[in-house]
C-alpha cells in the first residue's frame, strides 16, 4: 500500500497580505503599530529635526529604511498618542498609496501640504482609525462591561477625541 503523503496548503507558503498582517495585530488592545510596521517591512522611528507642524512622515531610506527600502519618521517632540496615530497614518499611506510614495516623500502637516488630496489624506486617516481601533475588539471590550470613551480610550492608547469619532459620538 503506498504511503499517504501529509496535504499542505500552498495558502501557507504565500505571504500575508497588508490586511493579514494588521488583522493579526488587532487581537488585543492596543494595537501594535510599530509590530505592524515592521512586518510591513517599515523602520519607524523618531526624528528630532521634524517641525513643529509635521506630525510625521514617510519617506524612501536606503540607510534606516526597513525591507520595503522605507521608513516612517515621527515627531520626537509630539505626545505618545499622537506618535501611534501618525505611525498608523503613513501605514495606511504605505497600503494605499504606494505609488505616489515610490515618486517621492510624503510629509503630512497640519495644512497636509504632502502633495495628496485632501481625500487621500481622509482615506488615509480613516484607515488609521481602523487599524488603531478595529470595531471588534470595541466591541468585544463593550461586551466585557467598558463601556465608557476615557476608559477605551486608554485602553487603546488613543485619544478620547479620536475614540469619540470612531465610535460616532459628536467631539464638542
Amino acid at each position: 500500500m503506498p504511503a499517504v503523503l501529509e496535504k499542505t496548503s500552498q495558502k501557507a507558503n504565500l505571504p500575508l497580505t497588508p490586511g493579514q498582517i494588521i488583522a493579526k495585530h488587532q487581537k488585543t488592545a492596543p494595537v501594535d503599530v510599530i509590530g505592524i510596521a515592521t512586518e510591513l517591512g517599515l523602520n519607524a522611528w523618531e526624528m528630532q529635526s521634524l517641525p513643529p507642524n509635521v506630525s510625521g512622515k514617510i519617506f524612501r531610506d536606503s540607510l534606516n529604511g526597513g525591507p520595503s527600502g522605507f521608513s516612517i519618521a515621527v515627531n520626537a517632540s509630539d505626545n505618545p498618542l499622537r506618535k501611534r496615530f501618525t505611525v498608523s497614518h503613513e501605514i495606511a499611506h504605505f497600503i494605499l498609496h504606494r505609488s505616489q510614495l515610490e515618486n517621492g516623500d510624503l510629509v503630512d502637516d497640519a495644512m497636509y501640504r504632502s502633495g495628496l488630496s485632501s481625500a487621500e489624506e481622509a482615506q488615509a486617516n480613516r484607515l488609521a482609525a481602523q487599524i488603531l481601533m478595529p470595531f471588534p475588539l470595541i466591541q468585544r471590550m463593550v461586551d466585557a462591561g467598558v463601556n465608557d470613551v476615557a476608559t477605551l480610550a486608554k485602553m487603546f492608547q488613543v485619544s478620547q477625541p479620536a475614540m469619540k469619532i470612531r465610535l460616532g459620538i459628536p467631539v464638542t
